[in-house]
């Protein structure tokens, strides 16, 4: 049997059941070679099935990847629309002021000094009775419950449990403003664990803790001040109970320690974010290009010629030729993005954000819900990745569904030959039991005529012959 009839493919072969046949008689490996050849022949259309199986899988990976691609390209312009009209907050002086700025604050230079940072006020409870040498299961009082005053306002507390662990979870989940911790003030050989309480706010507080029989458990380690801070040069002291201010709108700084001098805040357009956000665009845009190159030319994808391909490649040619804007910025290259016309890839040059003027980066770039360029190219993206209704999705789902047709096509074309070969092979095991038959009855007879006529010799050395 010829071999370009066999099932050559482990997946063929998985599928069919194995081709054999058990005969008795001088015949039987001839009809093996029969049922062989014919299964063969009736796996033909099988093997082109398969494929187109393959084939199609292999769309659906290349489709699958360009999606992803696509996607990620989609996200690098919604990165850049969060970028656009951002603002940025430096100062002079990170070590003593750090300041950040939210999209309603306004570009501008501030100046503060810090006279002191302040502190808040902190106390400590007495010795328990006995010492807590164990606070997650000793205390400072047998009380279940302890009332907690905090700047004349009173909390109840009611610890979960008889630990001072316990007390302090409970003062720290009451709301009162204050900070409850558990510290050692004894050695490591002899611990003497006490309850410290220290309000959240700066400046002077009044917090007291009471278990009901003692209403002054603590004493007061150090009264608290205020935060206190000049601005813009002015000779006026400010006092605040928070080390993080509010500046002015949409500006917030924090003290972190006094300072001898001025510290300048400096408000502007952050165009270090929209320089990252452009250039993780123009990673995404050449990755797309890429991916769209591997489905064209000698040693192209599985893709060759389909219609998507051909429709991406005309979605990233309306992002680069997109133009819109005034006052000298209308095209991407204005913005420092050039496109190379022999590789496709875009290039991008952070010094054009620098000499450009931010109202009009903002105003070509526009929003992605507001126009320009950010709201075509998204549009334009949404068309071709949206996972629901786009024209990659599209794709796979037609795939998909060809891919189910092609499976049941091939599991009925399985069944097919299955029923066939297992009727050839009764057939042939029925030809080959007659045949079997004839042979044993073809060797009775045979071995019969040789016993009758048996040649017989005589005592003298003569042949006599029966007649």
């Amino acid at each position: 049997m010829g071999s370009s009839n066999s099932l050559s493919t482990s997946a063929l072969s998985q599928l069919l059941a194995p081709i054999t046949f058990n005969g008795s008689s001088k015949f039987s490996s001839d009809f093996q070679q029969v049922l062989t050849r014919a299964v063969g022949i009736q796996s033909l259309p099988l093997q082109g099935m398969e494929s187109e199986l393959s084939t199609l899988q292999q769309q659906q990976s290349d489709m699958t990847g360009l999606q992803r691609t696509f996607t990620s390209l989609q996200t690098a312009i919604q990165g850049i629309d969060s970028s656009v009209g951002t603002l940025s907050a430096t100062s002079s002086n990170p070590t003593a002021v750090t300041a950040s700025a939210s999209s309603t604050a306004t570009p501008g230079t501030y100046s503060i000094q810090v006279v002191q940072v302040g502190s808040p006020t902190t106390t400590l409870s007495g010795a328990g009775s006995p010492v807590v040498t164990d606070p997650t299961t000793g205390n400072i009082s047998s009380s279940s419950n302890f009332t907690l005053t905090v700047n004349g306002n009173t909390y109840n507390i009611n610890p979960s449990g008889s630990s001072l662990d316990s007390l302090a979870s409970a003062i720290n989940a009451s709301g009162a403003g204050v900070q409850a911790t558990v510290i050692n003030v004894g050695s490591n050989s002899s611990p003497d664990y006490r309850l410290s309480i220290a309000s959240n706010s700066l400046g002077t507080n009044t917090i007291q803790l009471s278990d009901g029989t003692n209403n002054s458990m603590l004493s007061q380690l150090a009264p608290g001040s205020p935060a206190q801070y000049e601005l813009n040069g002015g000779s006026t002291v400010f006092n605040s109970n928070s080390s993080q201010l509010t500046l002015a709108p949409g500006l917030t700084v924090n003290l972190l320690q006094s300072t001898t001098s001025p510290v300048t805040i400096s408000v502007a357009d952050n165009t270090n974010g929209l320089s990252n956000a452009l250039g993780n665009f123009v990673t995404a845009y050449n990755a797309a290009v890429d991916a769209l190159g591997a489905q064209h030319g000698q040693n192209a994808g599985s893709l060759l010629g389909d219609s998507t391909v051909l429709a991406l490649g005309q979605t990233l040619t309306s992002i680069t030729e997109y133009t819109g804007g005034t006052s000298g910025l209308t095209s991407l290259a204005d913005l420092g993005l050039t496109l190379d016309p022999t590789s496709g890839h875009l290039s991008f040059d952070p010094s054009a954000l620098a000499t450009a003027d931010p109202s009009t980066i903002q105003q070509f770039l526009g929003g992605i819900s507001s126009g320009g360029f950010l709201q075509s190219a998204n549009n334009a993206l949404t068309f071709a990745a949206d996972p629901t209704t786009g024209a990659i999705q599209s794709s796979l789902t037609s795939l998909q569904n060809s891919i189910n047709s092609e499976n049941d096509q091939i599991s009925q074309q399985t069944d097919q030959i299955n029923t066939f070969q297992t009727n050839l092979q009764t057939q042939l095991a029925n030809a080959d039991a007659s045949i079997a038959v004839l042979e044993q009855q073809e060797t009775y007879f045979t071995n019969l005529f040789a016993t009758m006529y048996q040649p017989s010799t005589s005592s003298t050395g003569s042949t006599s012959t029966a007649g």
